[in-house]
C-alpha cells in the first residue's frame, strides 16, 4: 500500500513539475516507471509497441459488446478507449494519451505491470509457471495481464468495490482436476471466475461493457456459483438468471 500511495505521489509530483517547464500534449512520459515508461504522446495515427502497451491497459474502456485490438495502430477504437479511461478517472476526455493520461496509468500499476488491484498469484492457482496449458507459459501470462486490466475497469465502474478471482489460468491437469471443459479459456490464461460481491448477476451484467467476449453465469449449466468472464474469438453470453 506505502508503495502506490508513493507511486501517486510521484506521478503527481512530476506531472506538475512538467507543466512548469512547458510540457505539453506532444510531450514524453511524466517520469519513468519501474514497468514500462511511455517516451511521447500517442493519438490517432500513432503506432508501435507503445501503443500496444497503452491498449493493453485501456482495453476494459470500450462499449457493450466490444473488443479492442492489441494491434498496435492508434485507431478511432483506441481514441474512444482512451476517452472512457480519462473520463472515469477525472482527466480531459479528449483522446489523446499524454503526460496525464501515463501519470495516472503509472499510479495504477505495480513493478511488474499488473494494475494494482490484481495480481500473477490471484490469476494463476495452479502452477508457478503458467505450463502445461493450450498456449505457452508466456502466451498464458500475458493473456492473464489483459484480463487483469479489464478486470480492473470493471473494479472501478463498479464503485471501486473489490473484485474476487476464484480461477484463472489451469493446466490441463488442473482444469481435468476440477472438471473443465476441454476448451475451457481457462487453459489459455484469459479466462476469470468471479464469485462474492457484487452479486454474480451483477458482474455478469457489468463484465459485458469491459471487453469481455466470454460471459457465463447464473442460469448457466454449471456456473450458479460463479460468473465466468474471458476473451474468446467466438463470442458467447449466457447467464440467463441475470437476463443474459
Amino acid at each position: 500500500m506505502f508503495r502506490r500511495v508513493s507511486r501517486l505521489l510521484l506521478s503527481l509530483v512530476m506531472l506538475t513539475t512538467g507543466m512548469a517547464v512547458g510540457v505539453g500534449v506532444t510531450a514524453g512520459a511524466a517520469h519513468a516507471d519501474s514497468c514500462y515508461t511511455w517516451n511521447r504522446s500517442l493519438s490517432q495515427g500513432s503506432s508501435g509497441s507503445d501503443v500496444t502497451q497503452l491498449q493493453i491497459r485501456v482495453a476494459g474502456w470500450v462499449t457493450s459488446g466490444e473488443r479492442l485490438s492489441y494491434d498496435g495502430q492508434y485507431g478511432a477504437r483506441t481514441a474512444a478507449a482512451v476517452k472512457k479511461f480519462q473520463a472515469a478517472y477525472g482527466l480531459s476526455a479528449d483522446g489523446i494519451a499524454g503526460p496525464a493520461t501515463f501519470s495516472k496509468i503509472y499510479a495504477l500499476q505495480d513493478a511488474d505491470c499488473t494494475p494494482v488491484h490484481f495480481s500473477y498469484a490471484e490469476l494463476n492457482k495452479c502452477n508457478s509457471d503458467w505450463s502445461g496449458g493450450a498456449v505457452s507459459a508466456a502466451t498464458a501470462k500475458s493473456n492473464a495481464l489483459r484480463t487483469m486490466w479489464k478486470l480492473e475497469a470493471m473494479r472501478h465502474a463498479l464503485g471501486d468495490v473489490p473484485i474476487t478471482v476464484s480461477s484463472g489460468f489451469r493446466s490441463r491437469t488442473c482444469n481435468n482436476a476440477v472438471g473443465g471443459s476441454a476448451t475451457s479459456r481457462h487453459l489459455y490464461g484469459d479466462a476469470a471466475d468471479l464469485v462474492g460481491s457484487p452479486s454474480l448477476c451483477r458482474l455478469a451484467q457489468q463484465s459485458r461493457t469491459h471487453g469481455f467476449s466470454e460471459i457465463l453465469g447464473p442460469g448457466y449449466p454449471g456456473h450458479n456459483d460463479h460468473t465466468h468472464v474471458a476473451f474468446d474469438p467466438s463470442p458467447y453470453w449466457s447467464a440467463p438468471t441475470c437476463g443474459i
